[in-house]
């Protein structure tokens, strides 16, 4: 049926007709929250690529964790900036690192608030690479190790999930064994099924103090210009246990989320990282966008893709403007 038998405007110059025709929907249940605690006290330092994100000490974390919670955002996801790093990143696994204080103190003050974490090793790293390096190059199965006894060590500090990020081989499923013969069999796996090699991180690198001292991650994120390689990514990530999978970043990939949606009957994560971020900041800084409008638009397009979840730095103003409308 063409014009001017069928008329689209009949619909849509109405407001209340075009929310009940609405094919997207997009609620603060959706959004996660990152956070960076950093070691010490007193600590509240915005990132200077990232306006309104901070390091923050942990009774910094601890409140804006209430605030989070207020505002209805389910989860926070946690990066740490440990007091010292080294060649093993042992402040990854330690019993008193950053990561499991903050675990700890946000779990005995927000009980409500979902915690994950973060789990790899270029936070912890001297060298900023994600695990054990041996010629010149990240060793893969000497990193696993390290990355089961984070994920663990987080677990028992009072985690509610894990999300590996490292990208190596085999990980998700070193992880699932290792909480599972510690007892921790019902704790989920949140996996970076598909992180791609980006230079939309850039700020994230600020953020988290994890610029590689050395080369670069090509050679365990995959190449951006590679699209099947995702699918059989996210087949192995599944059949070695993550409950979730993750497209990292969001935007320049909304392609490999859609061929995910449509491949998999599982829940679908996107993380709108740093530099998608970054950008709609800046733009909006200088009067050239509706920030409002654009972060809005940006968010129904993850959801429209077939994300189930966003990780986002905008979380807290969605929610806001969630609430307002």
């Amino acid at each position: 049926m063409f014009f001017p038998q069928f008329r689209a405007r009949r619909i849509r110059g109405n407001e209340v007709f075009r929310r009940m025709v609405s094919e997207t929907t997009l609620s603060v249940s959706d959004l996660v929250y990152p956070m960076f605690s950093a070691f010490g006290t007193g600590i509240k330092k915005e990132i200077s690529s990232m306006p309104g994100i901070y390091q923050q000490s942990i009774e910094h974390i601890v409140a804006e964790a209430k605030e989070v919670y207020a505002l209805g955002i389910p989860a926070v996801l946690l990066f740490g900036i440990p007091e010292a790093k080294d060649a093993i990143g042992s402040d990854a696994y330690c019993d008193t690192g950053i990561i499991q204080e903050t675990i700890r103190a946000i779990k005995r003050e927000v009980p409500g608030l979902a915690v994950i974490t973060d789990v790899c090793m270029c936070e912890y790293t001297d060298h900023g690479h994600c695990g054990i390096i041996k010629d010149g190059d990240v060793d893969n199965d000497a990193t696993l190790e390290l990355l089961a006894r984070e994920a663990l060590s987080h677990v028992r500090a009072g985690a509610d999930m894990v999300a590996p990020s490292d990208m190596m081989d085999g990980r998700v499923a070193a992880i699932r064994e290792e909480l599972d013969e510690n007892g921790f069999d019902t704790i989920p796996i949140m996996s970076y099924a598909v992180k791609y090699a980006s230079g939309y991180y850039g700020p994230f690198r600020e953020a988290a103090e994890s610029t590689p001292q050395f080369g670069d991650r090509r050679s365990y994120q995959m190449d951006p210009a590679n699209r099947l390689e995702a699918l059989r990514e996210a087949a192995s990530d599944i059949e070695e246990g993550a409950d979730i999978i993750m497209v990292k970043p969001g935007l320049p990939y909304l392609d490999i989320l859609r061929d995910l949606r449509n491949e998999y009957n599982m829940p679908l994560a996107v993380y709108n990282v740093s530099g998608e971020y970054s950008m709609i900041k800046a733009a909006a800084a200088h009067g050239w966008i509706d920030e409002e409008r654009v972060v809005l638009e940006t968010m129904l397009g993850f959801k429209r893709a077939g994300a189930d979840i966003i990780i986002t730095y905008h979380a807290k103003d969605v929610a806001g403007w969630l609430k307002k409308g």
